[in-house]
């Protein structure tokens, strides 16, 4: 305030006071003025200066022309009026550049948050480097699947992500004088993670500046967008499926080309009359014989393929004495012909059980045809019996048994036993995958008790309604 002394009488120092908080307060309060722009210090601020600058001007016209008629005291206010316009237009101009620049911060972080959720929600891991590789942004997939919550940013990607080759070669990214402008895909990479090895995916995206291309003849990379995605189930299932084409084909060529021997021999004996008639019925067998093992394949595979799907699996209530006693009419005379006996034990009150009777009776049609298949001598016997849990089913066998080593492999898909008898017998090794897969439908897990050379016991429980309850 010291400033105002230097006006020459007490009325134009008050006039020059009220002329300039008028100003003030008439250009400023107005909608979209400073001082509606403005936080409270930048306020005190900007209104000190415009009212400083107007007395600093208003005291030196005063000193120096010696101003006090109400034409000067007119000039005077008119050069505060102007002095202020002029310092509250730069301020204003410079108040909308900061709200500008504010909006297009908030704009951007708002549109980065959006990038970051959807990228978070993908089931694939991304990574975003510079154009030397160093890690900037990740996604939670990304920690995922490399099994760590330590921080990648800032990380050259080689070192972040032991990549290698199915040759066991360290494989590096190509990141130097590297001009790539289309993705590039590879699938023959493998990470390895403490107790397993995982088959990976890499799609390697540039990034790139359309103002830098467009100023420069030779577009530059300003970074790389990495996908990783693990396709070790989906390599497995590939693997999986040729194998199966491979092996099915084998086990189908073989009674095929069996079976046409047999009628073209048959077709031979026919146009002679010397062959008797018992020659040619054992032609009729062969041939009809490996067209029962071509069904049995066929109905495998079709037991397959319900079961993955989950067809047909619609559950009912069913008399359990009435299927199991109808099982055994059907494979009793398969058992006769096998040299074997069958036999049942049924505990008295089984009741009923709620589930499909479909896949029940594949399943135990599955381990009668089975024992009935590695049963040299001895008996087969079906056992069922209630529990308190359900209905307790079992077939019992006096075969071959299984072997320790090799009973946590049999319910693999296509696996067959080493033991030289299984060898002797047909079989696509499908036979227990399917009915693990049948057990997993009813809700049920198979139990094996086996001994080499002293039979086995395959057994599994269902639970009904009424152990529910």
């Amino acid at each position: 305030m010291a400033i105002i002394c230097f006006a020459d009488n007490e009325i134009g120092r008050r006039y020059l006071l009220l002329s300039t908080i008028w100003i003030i307060l008439n250009t400023s309060m107005k909608k979209g003025g400073i001082l509606t722009q403005l936080p409270p210090m930048a306020l005190l601020r900007w209104a000190g200066l415009l009212l400083a600058t107007g007395m600093v001007v208003s005291s030196i016209l005063g000193w120096y022309l010696e101003l006090d008629s109400p034409t000067n005291r007119i000039i005077i206010v008119g050069c505060t009026v102007v002095l202020g316009l002029i310092v509250y237009l730069l301020s204003r101009g410079e108040a909308r550049e900061k709200q500008a620049l504010a909006k297009s911060r908030e704009a951007e972080i708002i549109q980065r948050e959006r990038v970051m959720a959807i990228i978070n929600n993908m089931s694939e891991a991304v990574i975003s480097t510079d154009e030397r590789g160093m890690i900037q942004t990740y996604n939670a997939a990304s920690l995922n699947l490399l099994d760590t919550n330590l921080n990648l940013t800032g990380k050259q990607f080689d070192e972040a992500i032991a990549l290698q080759t199915i040759t066991g070669k360290r494989y590096r990214l190509p990141l130097a004088h590297d001009s790539i402008s289309h993705p590039d895909l590879r699938d023959d990479l493998i990470l390895h993670q403490r107790d397993e090895t995982v088959t990976i995916e890499l799609t390697r995206l540039p990034i790139r500046s359309a103002l830098r291309s467009h100023l420069k003849s030779t577009p530059r990379t300003n970074g790389y967008v990495f996908i990783l995605r693990d396709i070790t189930r989906a390599k497995s299932l590939e693997t999986e499926k040729d194998e199966f084409i491979s092996v099915v084909s084998h086990e189908l060529r073989t009674p095929i080309t069996i079976a046409e021997a047999t009628l073209s021999n048959l077709e031979l004996a026919l146009s002679r009359r010397d062959i008797p008639s018992s020659q040619l019925k054992s032609y009729i067998d062969d041939a009809h014989e490996q067209i029962i093992y071509l069904a049995r394949i066929v109905n495998d595979l079709s037991t397959l393929s319900r079961a993955e799907r989950g067809t047909d699996d619609t559950p009912e209530e069913i008399d359990v004495s009435e299927m199991v006693h109808d099982l055994y009419h059907e494979y009793c005379p398969r058992a006769e012909r096998a040299g074997l006996r069958l036999d049942l034990e049924l505990a008295p009150q089984l009741g009923t059980v709620h589930a499909s009777r479909l896949y029940l009776k594949e399943l135990l049609q599955n381990f009668l045809t089975n024992a009935i298949k590695y049963t040299r001598v001895g008996t087969i016997t079906i056992i069922v019996a209630r529990t308190q849990h359900g209905v307790s089913f079992a077939i019992k066998d006096t075969g071959i048994g299984i072997a320790k080593s090799e009973q946590a492999k049999i319910f693999d898909k296509f696996y067959r036993s080493e033991d030289y008898r299984t060898r002797e017998t047909r079989g696509t090794g499908l036979g227990l995958y399917v009915a693990a897969k049948l057990a997993h439908k009813l809700g049920t897990r198979i139990t094996l008790t086996s001994r080499l050379n002293h039979g086995s016991t395959f057994r599994f429980v269902l639970v009904d309604r009424s152990a529910d309850k």
